[in-house]
């Protein structure tokens, strides 16, 4: 089983066999015991490709199902599927699969329609929902018994923050409703690694490889929660394999990770020729200063008040099914690489994180008020 000691010390140990170029790729894992047949709903987007490799290397027939919009040249060798989740389904009927594998789906009518044409045709529905459904954040240790939001108007199709969770843990039941005790939940936190374009996580390699004075938010002993995409992928596809039901919280890594330990295991890691230096400085003055948490300043929410137990979710119940973690310093290696892979301007025009020059002043303000 990971642990936290684990995840950083080895860490440590990668980071220093990135930064010498001794890191050896990673071999392709083994062959299942058994070949599935899997549907991918959607498979183009952030973890949809870490699961299609891993499937395909594990020996499984995989068939994506998407408009074709989205990376259409992607898996050239793999099944692909035309259709919609607004009513053009046509494609899945008259087919049978082992297991389907949801993932782009947050209305309750897109997993309705999917899961009940599907429910006689295949043995499992995983649906990728969020930690997000979660009806409190105030409680430290929250597992998978607590209580999910709900909204006054279950037939609300606008997709908000207020709306998002409800929406989501309605679409959850609509997946129990079809397949009962043959459903699988995935309450993933943040999702980081390669192929994210939300920057949230990125925002911080990118940033510490600058070098120069960093803002840093808050206490440094405060609790965050992320996990890779990779992770998050090989390890839906071995739920599959095995047949592992049920809901889990998705989130890494075993034991908890600070706010420090994140930057620190970055900063060990990626390379930057100017001196990086760390300036901590409390939630209450970034609140003055209108510096917003998870915005911002990504990945970081105070855990105190409503959002104490925020970081502290309980993920056990994934770890004893088999969920792992990579070290953190793989993580930042490979968001850093896929970062420069973009374009130029793209990479100028992160979406997450503050702008230099608002970052500057900030810091410039706290040193002056500890003067």
């Amino acid at each position: 089983m990971p642990t936290r000691r684990t995840f950083i010390s080895g860490s440590i140990a990668a980071g220093t066999l990135l930064a010498t170029g001794a890191l050896a790729a990673q071999k392709k894992p083994e062959k299942a015991s058994r070949p599935l047949r899997i549907l991918i709903l959607g498979g183009t987007g952030f973890i949809g490709p870490h699961q299609v490799r891993y499937a395909v290397d594990r020996g499984h027939k995989v068939t994506m199902f998407n408009r074709g919009k989205t990376n259409p040249t992607l898996f050239p060798n793999v099944e692909h599927l035309e259709g919609d989740r607004n009513g053009k389904l046509d494609a899945l009927e008259n087919r049978e699969w082992d297991a389907v594998i949801d993932n782009p789906s947050t209305l309750p009518r897109w997993v309705r329609d999917s899961a009940q044409l599907l429910k006689e045709k295949a043995g499992q529905y995983v649906f990728i929902s969020t930690l997000s459904v979660y009806k409190d954040n105030s409680k430290v240790g929250m597992d998978e018994s607590d209580p999910v939001a709900t909204l006054a108007d279950p037939t609300v199709e606008q997709i908000t923050g207020e709306t998002y969770g409800g929406l989501k843990a309605l679409a959850e039941e609509e997946a129990r409703k079809a397949f009962g005790d043959r459903a699988t939940i995935i309450r993933p936190g943040l999702i980081v690694g390669p192929g994210d374009n939300t920057d949230r996580f990125t925002y911080w390699p990118v940033r510490i490889a600058r070098g120069g004075d960093v803002l840093a938010p808050g206490d440094p002993n405060n609790p965050v929660q992320i996990i890779d995409a990779r992770d998050l992928g090989e390890w839906t596809i071995r739920l599959v394999e095995n047949r592992t039901f049920g809901t889990m919280n998705a989130i890494g890594p075993a034991g908890q990770l600070t706010m420090a330990e994140m930057l620190g295991g970055i900063r060990a890691v990626v390379p930057g020729s100017v001196p990086v230096t760390l300036h901590w400085v409390p939630a209450d003055f970034l609140e003055a200063q209108k510096v917003a948490p998870w915005s911002d300043m990504p990945v970081w929410i105070p855990a105190e008040g409503e959002y104490a137990g925020f970081g502290r979710r309980s993920n056990q119940k994934a770890i004893a099914a088999g969920l792992t973690f990579r070290p953190l310093a793989d993580t930042a290696q490979a968001t850093l690489e896929f970062h420069h892979s973009r374009s130029e301007e793209r990479r100028a025009k992160l979406r997450a994180g503050i702008a230099p020059e608002r970052e500057a002043g900030v810091i410039a303000a706290w040193k002056s008020k500890k003067a």
